[in-house]
């Protein structure tokens, strides 16, 4: 057996729209400092329907003045190995 991490989406989505209200700010300026034409992106990211390219991530975290790793939220998932 053995364990690996995994991203869990919804919380992952979660933390950005509580990370990005305590650095004030909003949807709107997320999309202004991407060049998004919509806020759709940011919408997915905060519901957890899709995750940041790992750029973006950069970016998110500048902003939000966290490390990458405070804005994802890993799980541990355990796997049995097959016996050959």
């Amino acid at each position: 057996m053995f364990t690996i991490p995994t991203i869990d989406m919804v919380k992952t989505g979660q933390n950005i729209t509580t990370l990005r209200k305590k650095a004030g700010l909003t949807v709107k300026d997320l999309q202004d400092v991407f060049g998004f034409g919509t806020p759709q992106a940011i919408y997915k990211w905060q519901k957890g329907a899709a995750l940041p390219t790992i750029d973006n991530l950069v970016v998110l975290a500048a902003l939000f003045g966290v490390k990458v790793d405070d804005i994802l939220i890993t799980e541990e998932m355990t796997f049995v190995q097959a016996s050959a």
